[in-house]
């Protein structure tokens, strides 16, 4: 079984694929090569199946940003990280939330980690006071 880091990662450039070529995650994984490890095909599929939830989060929580006008690969590490927060089993939110902000740092602009941190961060306290 693949770290989880690896796993995000994995699943960062599906997700990102998915959307770029306006698939769905079946057709997608059906087009691969390999298939990706269990818990990146989790996060695919959990991010394609809760992405309205998921966009209505990230709108409410993000200051003046639409969602749609986010640079594409924020966009799907946010849709990952919200699903996590929301929807991820045991998972620390301090954990989610910085392995975002390293893969955002990684892959898209020099902006990018600071405003995943910000976003995900008001995520996680909507998450953390609707399950008390």
């Amino acid at each position: 079984m693949a770290p989880r880091r690896e796993s995000r990662e994995r699943a960062l450039g599906l997700c990102y694929e998915r959307e770029a070529r306006a698939i769905s995650a079946d057709q997608l994984l059906d087009d691969l090569p390999a298939a990706p490890d269990a818990y990146a095909e989790e996060l695919l599929r959990g991010v394609e199946q809760h992405e309205p939830e998921l966009d209505g989060l990230l709108r409410e929580y993000s200051e003046h940003w639409a969602v749609e006008r986010m640079p594409a690969v924020d966009r799907a590490l946010l849709r990952i990280g919200t699903y996590e927060l929301s929807w991820g089993d045991g998972l620390t939110p301090g954990v989610v939330i910085n392995e975002a902000v390293e893969l955002a740092q990684q892959y898209s602009t020099k902006d990018s980690g600071r405003f995943v941190n910000g976003l995900l961060s008001r995520v996680a306290e909507h998450v953390q006071d609707h399950a008390s």
